[in-house]
């Protein structure tokens, strides 16, 4: 089992690009890949849409995601969420480890 949380950052004058440059910049972005149990924490910029940039964050389990979000680290997301005044949309999905089905892998081109 994982947890995938999506987050869409949104703002005005490109501030969520601006927020997922500071979060790489910094160092921010790698320390949180560096946590144990993260799987991924990558960010993504919309086609359609230029003042947002999505998040996928994954983590192996709750337990994971408890001990990251009472870390110090989220006061520094928070106030770097503040700085660049951004909203957030959020999907959770966690996974039930089946895997692509043989009909699902009809459809992927390797």
């Amino acid at each position: 089992m994982s947890i995938a949380i999506n987050i869409y950052y949104s703002g005005v004058d490109g501030n969520a690009k601006k927020f997922a440059d500071e979060m790489e910049s910094s160092g921010t972005a790698d320390a949180i890949r560096n946590e144990e149990g993260n799987l991924r924490y990558e960010y993504f910029f919309p086609a359609n849409d230029n003042e947002t940039v999505l998040l996928i964050d994954i983590w192996k389990n709750q337990a994971a995601i408890d001990i990251h979000h009472a870390s110090p680290m989220m006061k520094k997301i928070s106030n770097l969420r503040e700085k660049y005044n951004l909203h957030m949309k959020v999907e959770r999905f966690i996974s039930d480890d089946a895997g692509i089905s043989s009909e699902d892998k009809k459809f992927i081109r390797n």
